[in-house]
């Protein structure tokens, strides 16, 4: 062999056989049959794990199934939006514990949000005095514990003044060991067909945005259009039906507060703690958000006159907006998913309920199945709703 074709071999070796891992592979990616055992493998261990625990309920005396959701329910909820007591089914229950989590979660996302904004901008203030204090802020409310964080508000809630000494702020705002009352917004003379009236008008805007959305011409004009509608729809309802929004303050009266809204010392202590929690999350993003922009649009927007307030509203958020909305939408999940701490200061959110329908009527395997099923579908259609305003917001930002 000369020495050209020896140097030729050393250098351009020739194709070297599969090892038993890249037979696998090939035979797995180029046969289906691999395929199809894999899947029948888990539909076999699937079947398996239901047959074992349908054997467990059957030997305990539980018939498996949803039918317990229109049995009686005999215990009581603390705090609940829809009206329940002891006897109603426990589809009304969990309908219950649903909706408080549902309000103490956008509750919390919008209370988070302006906190956090106002949080975040301020960190970038000159003073250093503020942007030491929220510096130290973000520092040791990051790094605590939710679940102490939970702990602490409640025994502040708990070592609150009485009624009679409870002070009050602005004269309309009561802190009491009893809970929060605050003023209140109700409807004297409204008819059954309110709620219907406000779904109208939301279905109305609704309806409009999208077939703007669909023609491809949703500009802010359209959109402003479309809440125009909205109201409107609203006003003329009232108009209609004779109803009319009366506001309640709260007062003194004896030794307790009459009047308001009273907010119970669990759902005040759960949702200062995920506003505060997750303030601290947001102003981080925020603050990060603004230094994504480039110095250069500070210097420009200068040159033309405006001061810093201008610049970071009418500037540096709208670009910002790109960086800010998807790391957003995580801490709204992470806000939704960790309400469900709820249980340990002993509101009765969605898991507290769940957790009670669990142990009285031993259908543990459904009642797990719900709770996953309704907070899957929570998380998911709020980041679906997240997702349109980031694509909208990356529209934007790509066509400047």
């Amino acid at each position: 062999m000369s020495d050209r074709r020896v140097f030729r071999t050393a250098i351009m070796p020739g194709p070297s056989r599969p090892g038993i891992t890249g037979k696998i592979r090939a035979w797995w990616g180029g046969w289906p049959i691999g395929q199809l055992a894999f899947l029948a493998a888990l539909a076999f261990l699937g079947c398996l794990f239901v047959s074992n625990v349908l054997a467990t309920m059957a030997r305990i005396g539980i018939l498996p199934g949803f039918g317990f959701l229109s049995s009686s329910a005999n215990f009581e909820i603390g705090e609940s939006a829809i009206a329940f007591r002891a006897g109603d089914t426990y589809l009304r229950a969990i309908t219950a514990g649903l909706i408080n989590t549902l309000k103490v979660s956008l509750l919390g996302c919008v209370l988070a949000t302006i906190l956090g904004v106002v949080i975040g901008v301020a960190g970038l203030s000159r003073n250093l005095l503020l942007s030491g204090l929220v510096r130290w802020f973000i520092e040791i409310t990051r790094n605590t514990p939710l679940l102490l964080q939970l702990f602490f508000w409640m025994a502040l809630a708990k070592a609150l003044p009485a009624p009679r000494q409870a002070p009050a702020l602005f004269d309309a705002i009561f802190l009491t060991n009893r809970g929060v009352y605050i003023p209140s917004l109700s409807l004297e003379g409204a008819p059954f067909g309110a709620l219907a009236a406000f779904a109208l008008a939301g279905a109305v805007g609704a309806a409009l945005l999208l077939a703007l959305r669909l023609g491809g011409r949703l500009t802010r004009r359209t959109g402003t259009a479309a809440i125009i509608l909205s109201v409107a729809t609203i006003l003329l309802w009232f108009a209609l039906s004779g109803a009319r929004p009366v506001a309640q303050a709260p007062a003194l009266s004896g030794f307790n507060i009459r009047g308001g809204l009273n907010l119970s010392p669990e759902f005040a202590a759960l949702l200062t703690g995920l506003v505060v929690k997750f303030s601290a999350l947001i102003a981080e993003i925020v603050r990060a958000g603004i230094q994504s922009v480039g110095m250069g649009q500070w210097e420009a927007a200068r040159a033309l006159g405006l001061h810093d307030g201008q610049i970071i509203r009418l500037v540096v958020l709208p670009q910002a907006l790109r960086v800010i909305t998807p790391l957003t939408t995580s801490s709204y999940l992470d806000l939704t998913k960790d309400s469900s701490l709820a249980v340990a200061i002993g509101f009765p959110d969605l898991v507290s309920i769940i957790n009670t329908t669990a142990n009285t009527t031993g259908q543990s395997m459904e009642a797990l199945i719900i709770l996953i099923g309704a907070f899957l579908t929570i998380n998911l259609a709020l980041s679906a709703l997240m997702n349109v305003y980031n694509n909208r917001v990356a529209l934007r930002g790509s066509t400047r």
